[in-house]
This record gives C-alpha cells, structure tokens and sequence, in this order.
C-alpha cells in the first residue's frame, strides 16, 4: 500500500477562499469519480462555503468534552475504517482538544497519508513555524498554532489562493468573512491594508522558495547541468586578494538590478590544504557578503576554473563576476589564467571580468623562504667546503671511471639540496661541474672537453642536480605551508569554539588571542566622532578610546603597544607585550576582523535590549488602540443612543420605558468608567507612578463592597470568610479594584447555575482570597497568557472588554506587596488565589 498525497490551499490571510477552493478541488474529483469523503471542514458560518459540501459525504465528527465542555473534533479513527482514496481536512495548524490521540490536526493527516488516503487540506501563511514570529510583528498578533514548515514543504502540492488586499476588504465588509459585529474591528486591526500586503508578499516568497526547491530536484534527479535562467543568481568568485571587496560591491550591485535576485560568494580552497589566501581578508569579505545579504561558500578544488563553474552550474547560476588578474603580464603569456579559462568553459553563464587597481601587478613579492637562514648557511658551507673534499677524496681513487665521479657529485649536490635548499645547491651543482671538467674531464686541468659524450655527461649532470634541488625545494616550502596552515586552522578553530561557548564573544576572542601568542594585553580602539560626524585624526592619542580590552595594563593608544592591525577606518586592534612575526599577523588580522564582528554583535544587542521596552510599549499602545476601538464606542454608543431617545419629540415614552433608557444610560457609562479607569490604572503602573497606601483591611468589609460594585451579577456568589481571618495589609481602594476584575472574570467563564464562591484563609503569615469557579478552565501552559495586557481567552471575543482585568488586579496586587496565581478548581474550572501579607503591628506598607 502506497502513501497517500497531501494537497495544500496556502492563504496570506482569513477569507481568501482556501477552504472554498479545497471544496472545489474535491467536487472535481467526485464528478470523475473519485471516493471523496469530508472528514472537517470548518465554513466559519459563511453560506457560500457551506453550500460547496453540497451532496459531498460528511464523516461525522466526534464529541469531546473537556472540563465541561463539549468541543468537536475530527473523527480520525471513522475516516481509517471508511478508507475513501481522499480526504478533506480542513486547518492543517489547528491544535487538538486535549485527551486526543494526536495533539495537532497535521499529525492526524500524517496518519491519514500513512494509510494510503490522499489529503486536501488549508493553511494560512501566519501558521507557518519560520513566519510565525515575523507575522506577530507585522499584524501585532501572536499565532499560537502553528505548523513545521517541513510538512508543508513535503506536500506533494501547495497552490496559493490569491487575493489583493483591497478585494479582501470588500469581502470583509460585504459580510462574506465575519459577523457583521466583528466587521470594524477586523479593518481596523488585523485586516489593514497594509498588513495584508505583506502578509500576501511573506506568502508569494514562501512558495517561490518551495517552487525552486523542487526545480532543484528536479534538475538533480534528471541530470540536467545546464543553467536555467529562472532566477537571477550572481556568484563572484573571491581569491583572497585584496581585491574582493571591489568585486562584491560590483556583484552586489549586478544582483540588485534584477528583483530578488541572489548573491552568492565562492571562494576556492587548493585542495591539498596549503594556505592560498589571506585569512582576514576572506573574513573580511564575507562579513561584507552578508552584510549585503549574500551568502558565503567555499569549495575545494585542484583546477580553480573547473571547481569555480562546478560550484556555478550546481546553485543554478546566471552571472559570473572575476577580478581581473594579478598576474603579470610575463606569466601571462605562459598560461591563459583563470578569468580567460573560466570565461571559454562558462557556456550559457554570463562572465564578468572586472578592473581592480591590482590587476596586473603580481601577486606580490617572493615567496618567503622554505627553510631556515641557519639551514641555508649550513647549505653552503658544505656546497663551499664539500665538494673540493669530495674531489680531494676521489683523487686518492685512480680506479673509478667518469660515472662514477659524476654519480658522486650528484648525491653531494642532493645532500646539500637537503641540507639548504635550492640555492646552495645550485652553487654545489656549479661547483661540482667545474671540479668535475677540471680534474676528471680529458684533457686534464682544463676545462677543454675533448669528448662529446663527456661534455653530455656534464651537462646531465647539471640538470639532473638543479631539477633535484628544485623538487627538494619545493618539498621543503610545502611542509613548512603546510605546517603553518595546520597550525593556524588548529588557532582559528579553538578561537571560534572559545567565542560560541562564551556569553560575551568580545572578551572571549580577545582572551584567547593574548593566551594563542604569549601577549600582555589586547585592546580594540575605536577613533571618536569629531563635531562634524566625521572620525578624529588616528594621529591624536586622545581621539581613540578603548571599546574592549584584556590583560595588565591594556594600551589607550595605537603608540602604547607593539603591534597595531587595523580593522577599518575607525576600528583597530592593539597588541602589548612583544612583537608578532610576519607571519603571526595573517592570522591576528583574522583575529581582528572576528573582533569587529563581535563588537558588532555586542552593540546590537545592546540596540536591541535599548529598543525592547520600546517596543513593548509600542505593542502596548497599538492593542490598546485596538481594543478600544470597539469597547469604548459599545457603552458611548449605548448611552448616546438612550440619550438620544428621551430627547427625541417624536417618541411618547411612558415611565417604564423611560425608565429602562435611563438605566441603559447609567449602565453604559458606568462600564465606561471602569474601562477609563482601568486604563489610566494600567498606565500608571507601568509608569510606576500608582501611589499605594497600605492599611490593616478586613475581607469580610472589602469583599461584599466589591460584589455591590458588581451589581445584579454577582448576587448569587457564595461568599465563606471565616470570622476570625486576620486583616489584610493592602490599599483598601486597590483591593476592592482587584476583587471587582477577579470575580467578574470568573463570573463571565461560570456556567449557568454554577456562581463561583469566594473563600478566605490564612497561612504562613499571609491572608489568601481564593475565587473559585467550574467554568471550561485554561491549560496549564497558558496560565500566564491571562495575565498580559489586552488578552481575552481565545481572543476571539470582541465584546467582552479590553482584556485588561487580570492583567491589572496581578500589577495591583504586586503593588500591594501581593501576588494573584491561577490553580485548576477540582471537578474542573480555574480557581484565582490572591495572597497578601497579614496586618502586624510591626508591619510597614510594602515598599
């Protein structure tokens, strides 16, 4: 049996018709024949959806209750047994009632899949696990099921239901969407034009992402090499020179032409491991690469242009960007270089060759020396004193023939190859042909050669000895490369395990870098802002200041250490306690640029911990713009309208009516003042401008004032304070303001016949207020959620106020020294305890 097929109607928002157009697909399949059943589908009240089902077979679903509560879920168990080739589920994020066999709706349809039943199901852009943070912070609302973003992108299909904005709205307020009560608040919160936009964008690119995914795939499984210029991707390649920073602004600036095009960077590594490039200047460049929102690669290879067109064709590329080369033109003429290779084997790949001011000029001065100066020293000591000895000891040898002579020179030559490298081989291999011609070359003690195979042997002889001397060499700069590059890998990895697993990176990589090269200290300096925004003199000591520093005695200035490695304009690294080898500095510079990095990282976070309460505050203004845009125009609505109607000329109202108008008046406005009052309550504590004064209060005062306060409602609320209860140290005014939002809570989630029950005690120094009710309860897991500002349980309910009750009776009770914490009622139900401290004569208000 084979897996079934999910199918996915991908939405930016509630209403686009994804459910509508699931049905659709399923109706088709009917009609051909297909054995389609609905196993859920959720028409939110809206007739058009409703009447697609049409004559569609309905699973029925299955009752579940939950602390008291009946809920419907989807009955997963009846869709097995009923096998149909597929399924409709509707809300792929949709979070099980808890007690079912699955927590989420998409695992339900991994079962259903597994079973080898095809599966159309519905998901909106706001569920998705990777966007989920990003919608919260463009519609202000947190999404709090959600779904992988893998088993999306696993669907055998994902179609977008596409709608503009500005359609989306008239949906809405044709009454197509919601309620016709819910309409104002919808376009005027989570359905602005504005958020719909993005939301539509966040979506296209999603799909855009999975379509190329699967073109990759596609082109994988077919072996297809070739470009496919679906999308624009500029790849540059960077050797590590000091050119790659020209390159990318060049390749930067090529991408940006094209909308949503991708900027690669690739560097190419020798894959025999030997350091080809400078190590901070890659690091700088790809800092520069994702600052400009590219990514960075790199890749092994023997043959540049083959691995660098590899790597091209592999990513899909379109464009090619090279630096022209560094080679001079003498080396040129003997191989083509990379650029021209790479440009004749592109094929469709577009190739940019692009002028730096280091083309042309080599790739720099000599390479260094592969072996020791006391090794070369010793090299030439015995190329000078060898091979005299040598031709001394072979004098004493009358017997040996020519070959002979000449195979003897030629391992003195490769001894002293060993011994000092090429050079003072080169110097014993000319001194040996010499000696060679002068006292065993007919005619002797000359140097005639009188035999053409005796002037070949010699010239063998000086061949075959430079091209040992120059494998030798060679041989020795490779290991000592090698070496090197071992051990500055083996530097560069400990350093970054040290940064990761620091909390503050800065300190940890600076610390390191004094530890790696035996340093007294290690400061960053930054040069200041002069008046006009531009950095200080670096010549003036005072202008530099010490952003991190490490070690005794850290330097203030660039003159205070020994060594000084710039990392930009304003940024360098100072090194105290004893100067670094040439060689040391590669990868100090490295150091360096990491440092910046770091830095970099720090100051954002900082940034970040500066804007989070302005942004708190901002979330906090922008819900209570959202929430009193319906409750308080409710009760001024209200009141306005009752007003209104006594004023009216036109209308005779008797006593009774005129009575009950009144009373919807006083009612309104009452409500009203409590939402103002709350509201300025609120803001006073985050301002922390709430004045409390605490006084012995008793419960059994302040309880019965706080359910008059209540009205009606709260007539049947079962009240049990012991007589004997300590007094409470609390603002009496506070306390009745907290018991009024607490009991009203637990009035609004009581069933009918059920009233909660306020119930005090005492214990260990403290006085506890318990308001119980069997309402439905709240999870565990969201007890917390009740307490933040502008929430309502679901938040589905527009008019049940602003959600600022709890929020403001926990900051209330907090101010009176106090707490409020949730607790399950047994039977079902929540209970809210309000601790606070017991009056004592000893006992101070709270501070």
């Amino acid at each position: 049996m084979g897996k079934g097929e999910l199918r996915i109607y991908l939405g930016a928002a509630p209403g686009v018709g994804k459910t509508y157009a699931m049905l659709e697909e399923a109706r088709r399949r009917a009609e051909r024949g297909a054995d389609v059943v609905v196993g859920l589908v959720e028409t939110h009240g809206r007739p058009h959806t409703a009447a697609m089902i049409g004559d569609l077979e309905v699973v029925p679903r299955r009752a579940v209750s939950y602390r008291g509560v009946e809920f419907t879920e989807m009955d997963l168990d009846a869709v097995l047994a009923r096998r149909p080739e597929v399924a409709v589920v509707d809300e792929l994020a949709h979070t099980n009632v808890p007690g079912a066999r699955h927590d989420k709706r998409w695992q339900d349809v991994q079962e259903l899949l597994d079973a080898g039943i095809s599966v159309l199901s519905t998901v909106n852009v706001q569920h998705l696990e990777s966007l989920n943070d990003v919608v919260a912070q463009i519609t202000g609302t947190t999404q709090r099921e959600t779904v992988p973003d893998q088993v999306v992108r696993a669907a055998g299909q994902v179609e977008l239901v596409d709608m503009t904005p500005e359609a989306l709205r008239r949906r809405m307020a044709h009454g197509n969407i919601y309620r016709p009560d819910r309409i104002d608040a919808a376009l005027g919160n989570y359905f602005r034009v504005g958020n719909l936009t993005a939301l539509r964008e966040l979506a296209l690119l999603w799909l855009a992402g999975k379509v190329d995914e699967q073109l990759g795939a596609y082109r994988a499984q077919h072996g297809i090499a070739d470009t496919w210029e679906t999308r624009e991707r500029v790849v540059v390649a960077l050797t590590g020179g000091p050119e790659g920073e020209t390159l990318v602004r060049r390749a930067a600036r090529i991408a940006a032409r094209g909308r949503g095009a991708d900027l690669l960077a690739v560097h190419v590594a020798r894959s025999d491991g030997l350091a080809g490039a400078d190590p901070a200047l890659l690091a700088r460049q790809r800092v520069l690469v994702e600052s400009l929102g590219g990514t960075y690669h790199q890749v092994l290879g023997t043959d540049v242009p083959v691995a660098l067109l590899d790597f091209a064709r592999g990513v899909n590329a379109t464009q090619l960007v090279l630096g022209a080369s560094r080679r001079g033109r003498f080396a040129q003429v003997f191989a083509r270089g990379v650029g021209v290779t790479t440009t004749a084997l592109s094929g469709p790949i577009d190739v940019h060759l692009v002028t730096h001011p280091e083309a042309g000029r080599g790739r720099g001065g000599a390479p260094p020396a592969a072996l020791s100066r006391r090794r070369r020293l010793l090299g030439y000591a015995l190329a000078v004193l060898g091979m005299p000895l040598l031709t001394l000891l072979l004098r004493t040898l009358p017997d040996l023939t020519l070959t002979n002579d000449i195979l003897l020179f030629l391992a003195g030559v490769v001894g002293v190859a060993l011994v000092g490298g090429l050079w003072p081989a080169l110097v014993a291999a000319l001194g040996g042909s010499l000696l060679l011609n002068w006292f065993f070359t007919p005619p002797f003690h000359t140097l005639t050669i009188a035999q053409a195979d005796n002037l070949l042997a010699l010239a063998v002889f000086v061949g075959v000895a430079v091209a040992v001397s120059g494998v030798v060499d060679v041989a020795a700069r490779r290991t000592r490369e090698a070496a090197r590059a071992s051990a500055d890998a083996q530097t560069l990895a400990t350093v970054a395990g040290s940064v990761l697993r620091g909390e503050r990176p800065l300190p940890a990589l600076l610390d390191r870098l004094r530890e790696t090269f035996g340093l007294r200290a290690v400061s960053v300096l930054e040069l200041t802002v002069g008046a006009e925004g531009r950095p200080a003199r670096s010549a003036d000591e005072a202008a530099w200041r010490v952003v991190a520093s490490v070690g005794e005695r850290p330097p203030g200035s660039p003159s205070a250490g020994e060594t000084v490695v710039p990392v930009d304009e304003r940024l360098s690294v100072v090194l105290a306690g004893r100067r670094l080898e040439a060689a040391d500095r590669r990868v100090v510079e490295a150091f360096a640029a990491q440092a910046a990095v770091a830095l970099r990282q720090e100051r954002l976070a900082e940034e970040a911990a500066t804007a989070r309460p302005l942004a708190a505050a901002d979330r906090m203004r922008t819900a209570l713009l959202a929430a009193v845009s319906h409750d308080l125009r409710t009760p001024l609505a209200s009141a306005k309208a009752a007003v209104s109607s006594l004023r009216s000329p036109d209308v005779e109202f008797d006593a009774a009516d005129r009575e009950e108008l009144l009373a919807t008046a006083d009612e309104s406005l009452d409500r009203l003042g409590r939402l103002v009052a709350n509201l300025l309550d609120m803001s006073r504590l985050q301002a922390g401008a709430l004045g409390v004064t605490a006084t012995a209060v008793g419960l059994e005062d302040v309880v019965p004032r706080a359910l008059d306060e209540l009205g009606d409602a709260a007539a049947e609320v079962t009240t049990d304070i012991p007589a004997d209860l300590p007094a409470a140290r609390a603002d009496p005014g506070l306390l009745e303001r907290v018991l009024v939002n607490i009991v009203a809570n637990a009035l609004r989630h009581s069933p009918p016949g059920r009233p909660p029950t306020v119930v005090g005690s005492a214990h260990a120094g403290q006085v506890e207020l318990r308001v119980i009710d069997t309402g439905p309860g709240i999870p565990e897991d969201q007890w917390e959620h009740v307490f933040l500002p502008f929430q309502r349980l679901g938040d589905r309910d527009n008019q049940t106020g602003v959600g600022l009750g709890l929020a403001l009776s926990r900051g209330l009770a907090e101010a009176m020294g106090g707490s409020i914490t949730p607790e399950t009622t047994p039977g079902g139900g929540l209970t809210m305890v309000l601790r606070l401290p017991a009056a004592t004569d000893s006992g101070g208000p709270p501070q």
